[in-house]
């Protein structure tokens, strides 16, 4: 699955990201490249689901089983 970060600017002034296709706590380095994009204040983070799961990843020289969390 694509890595995605979708950013909502809303009328208020306010941001609100979500990322899609990351699991894990993986989803915290997009947070940070917000925080530089836009120089804001993170005041609130809710997690998704994806944020549960662990990311699994296979070699193919080895076909090893890699898992990041």
């Amino acid at each position: 699955m694509t890595k995605k970060m979708k950013i909502k600017l809303l009328p208020n002034g306010e941001i609100q990201m979500e990322t899609q296709g990351v699991k894990g706590k993986k989803c915290l380095d997009y947070i940070e490249v917000l925080k530089k994009l836009v120089d804001v204040n993170i005041t609130d983070t809710k997690f998704t689901n994806e944020y549960y799961e662990t990311e699994t990843y296979t070699t193919e020289s080895e076909q090893n089983e890699v898992r990041y969390d």
